[in-house]
């Protein structure tokens, strides 16, 4: 083989592996670029993921202790007194002294009870006797918490929480109306103006009334942000007095449009709008039952 020409391929060779063109070096170090830039936005998108199930797991914890906070509210924990209804009236006997200031400034005092119906369906699994005898037993410390104070000047809300949810779990009137009526109150509100509860009217062709007594049945609803017509309105109103009597018909509000300062249900204005659906709904049903 001849030295020379074995030496010029070997150099032609190494020329063209070793040393590429300089356009091919810059398009290998872009391609470089694009991967190293591919793999920093992974990351990034990784660490997003990760900083998104942080949040979402506190979030969660923080549900949680809500909901165990809210339990203990519906059903504390007896740590001190000898029964269970020791406790419960000593509690009654704690907002009586409230009660009775609020009667005595010479103001309506109405009860908010956002735990009757929001029991039900807990304390019912385990049994309906057991959610009989755990609703008993608060009925009876809300009336010694009311004694003294004239019904006329009590009204009894019955709530079943204004939050946003499905509410398939909510207690239906009639399981509960009985209960509902041994409140010594002289009126007695409810949500009648939801998906979920204004078929509920029908719970009055069987269940009469207390004389002296008021019914608030609500006629527009925190639920939705659609204002009710007027003319809805004064049927819904009109409805329950055929049932109950004109003299017994207050007409109200499903439940609060706010839950505090910082969560309202809808918009001050929807709130408003609302309100004026309700006074205008009114007239007409005092025009069409009064004449």
């Amino acid at each position: 083989m001849n030295p020379i020409k074995t030496g010029i391929a070997a150099l032609l060779l190494v020329s063209f592996v070793g040393v590429q063109p300089a356009p091919a070096q810059a398009q290998a170090r872009d391609r470089r670029d694009r991967a190293e830039d591919r793999w920093d936005r992974r990351e990034d998108r990784r660490d997003r993921l990760e900083n998104r199930r942080d949040r979402l797991e506190n979030r969660r914890d923080r549900l949680e202790d809500r909901r165990d906070r809210l339990e203990d509210r519906y059903d504390a924990r007896n740590e001190y007194y000898a029964s269970e209804r020791d406790y419960v009236f000593a509690i009654a006997q704690a907002l009586r002294a409230e009660y009775l200031e609020i009667h005595r400034a010479g103001m309506v005092l109405q009860v908010d009870d956002a735990v009757l119906a929001n029991m039900y369906d807990h304390l019912v699994s385990e049994s309906p006797q057991r959610y009989r005898e755990w609703a008993e037993l608060r009925i009876d410390a809300l009336n010694h918490a009311l004694e003294g104070i004239p019904p006329d000047r009590i009204r009894y809300h019955v709530c079943f929480g204004s939050w946003h949810v499905p509410h398939v779990a909510d207690a239906a009137l009639e399981d509960i109306i009985d209960l509902v009526l041994r409140v010594n109150a002289g009126a007695y509100s409810i949500e009648a103006a939801n998906v979920r509860h204004e078929h509920e009217w029908r719970v009055w062709q069987k269940v009469t009334l207390p004389p002296e007594k008021i019914l608030i049945p609500g006629v527009v609803t925190h639920h939705t942000v659609t204002v009710e017509h007027p003319r809805l309105v004064a049927d819904r109103i009109v409805n329950f007095a055929k049932l109950v009597g004109r003299e017994s018909v207050i007409a109200g509000t499903d439940c609060g449009f706010a839950q505090g300062e910082t969560i309202a249900r809808v918009h001050p204005q929807v709130m408003w709008a609302k309100l004026e659906a309700l006074a205008e709904g009114a007239r007409l049903a005092s025009k069409e039952l009064w004449g």
